[in-house]
């Protein structure tokens, strides 16, 4: 007589170590991406900008609206040039409600295209 061995049931294999690996590859490259890089806006930040000296000159940049010491302008660079020593000195920036960031980098580069070079981005 010949006796078989009964096969045993067939184990599903586990997926957790797998679903492990997938969410530790996930972490892994969301911290070694970049993210929006390509656009750099080159302006120092309040602690490192330079000696403030003159007159104030504080721009609000609204997204329709631009504001020299809190009074309405048309034509920024010709407002801001009589407060202006030199061209190097320093011009404080603040977004106000509403404007973004494209905003914010158009009037500092028309700023600087008029000739005006340090700038300082307040909140």
């Amino acid at each position: 007589m010949h006796f078989s061995v009964a096969p045993k049931p067939r184990r599903k294999p586990s997926l957790t170590p797998m679903i492990d690996v997938v969410f530790l590859l996930l972490v892994f490259f969301m911290l070694a991406s970049r993210f929006g890089t390509e656009a750099v806006l080159e302006l120092p930040l309040a602690g490192r900008g330079g000696a403030y000296s003159g007159p104030p000159r504080l721009v609000s940049i609204g997204p329709d609206t631009l504001n020299l010491n809190g009074l309405p302008t048309q034509d920024l660079a010709a407002s801001l040039a009589p407060l202006m020593e030199t061209p190097g000195d320093l011009v404080i920036l603040r977004g106000t409600d509403g404007a973004n960031l494209q905003r914010i980098t158009t009037v500092t580069q028309t700023l600087r295209n008029a000739g005006f070079t340090a700038f300082v981005l307040v909140e």
